[in-house]
């Protein structure tokens, strides 16, 4: 004989109204278990976290280079944190400004999580496409934002100023998409910031010519591996969208050639950096840095320019993207075999 429910003595109806309600607890616990990650895959997605992670080599890279050692392992962890926090909030900064924009650059395209680049393994523009919300896209940004801030501080008040002004720096970048193609020297400004702030970070009066030095490098690198390839791939979609670009200015010719020159002077400079560093074993820091600007900057871009197909310069883009991490190693490197 089956049993239904309703045909339960009381006693057993109670038992198995409880059994059911556990069974509905388990099944909502294992559903909120399995969306919490993919909503954290989301916001993550935001903060562009994987070529984050990436850029981190950067402001490290030029902190070692500036005192030649590791600073204090407090100022590492301290370090770390702010500058994961720092990119994070002007990353996801960079989405929540260009919000409209972005859902109509997402219009025409299928809503999916595809992906070309470093900038969107997760997913593209997860904000305007909806997969997650205006408030909690602000709210995502405001939390890094102000660990970021509390971080800097803490290192040194200059690095939070620099902070701020980033921040401010990025705002006006999204702003001027369809006005000038001359926001590429703000992209080239904000991207040196965290450098920069790393420098403070653990020298609070570092050379001048050390600054400068750094500053035009990482522009170089920034223009021509990173900003302008980028330009390339988006130049028909930034057309439609009225937007102004390098590319879309001056063409895709002009284009190439300002990236051929920038990323040769990038190379010869990553490799004079070691000179204004009281970095030892300058020679191994220098076989170094020619096999990472070979690696991830010269044979890319001579590839590149034998396809002469402006639509693979997202593969430039991504393995100039890994030249600072080049030049990180080695500097550990370096350092490493002091204690040897």
């Amino acid at each position: 004989m089956v049993w239904s429910q309703d045909d339960l003595p009381p006693l057993k109806r109670v038992v198995c109204e409880n059994q059911n309600h556990r069974d509905a607890d388990k099944i909502s616990m294992s559903v909120q278990s399995s969306v919490k990650p993919e909503q954290l895959k989301l916001f993550l997605a935001l903060s562009r976290t994987p070529h984050l992670l990436i850029d981190l080599a950067t402001p490290m890279a030029v902190a070692l280079l500036c005192i030649g050692r590791f600073p204090p392992i407090s100022t590492i962890i301290i370090g770390l944190i702010t500058v994961f926090a720092g990119y994070a909030c002007i990353y996801a900064l960079n989405d929540v400004t260009d919000y409209e924009l972005d859902r109509k650059r997402m219009g025409e395209l299928p809503r999916e999580q595809a992906c070309f680049d470093l900038d969107c393994i997760f997913v593209r523009h997860p904000l305007a496409q909806g997969f997650i919300t205006f408030a909690g896209g602000m709210m995502w940004t405001a939390l890094w934002g102000l660990i970021a801030l509390v971080g800097a501080a803490l290192l040194n008040p200059v690095c939070a100023v620099i902070f701020i002004v980033g921040a401010i720096l990025e705002v006006i970048y999204c702003k001027f998409y369809g006005y000038s193609q001359w926001k590429i020297l703000i992209a080239a400004a904000v991207k040196n910031l965290g450098g920069l702030a790393a420098i403070y970070a653990v020298n609070p009066e570092p050379p001048l010519e050390f600054i400068i030095i750094v500053f035009i490098w990482i522009a170089l690198w920034e223009v021509g591996g990173q900003n302008i390839p980028n330009d390339l791939v988006d130049m028909s979609e930034d057309r439609r969208l009225g937007g102004k670009t390098i590319p879309v200015v001056y063409g895709p010719n002009l284009s190439v050639l300002i990236i051929l020159i920038t990323l040769i002077a990038s190379f010869v400079l990553g490799l004079g950096l070691v000179f204004l560093s009281p970095l030892t074993f300058k020679g191994v820091y220098i076989v170094g840095a020619i096999i990472s600007g070979l690696l991830f900057l010269l044979l890319p871009l001579k590839k590149f320019l034998a396809e002469r197909d402006t639509t693979k310069a997202i593969n430039l883009f991504n393995q100039a993207s890994l030249y600072p991490v080049g030049i990180f190693s080695t500097t550990v490197f370096c350092i490493l075999i002091q204690y040897i």
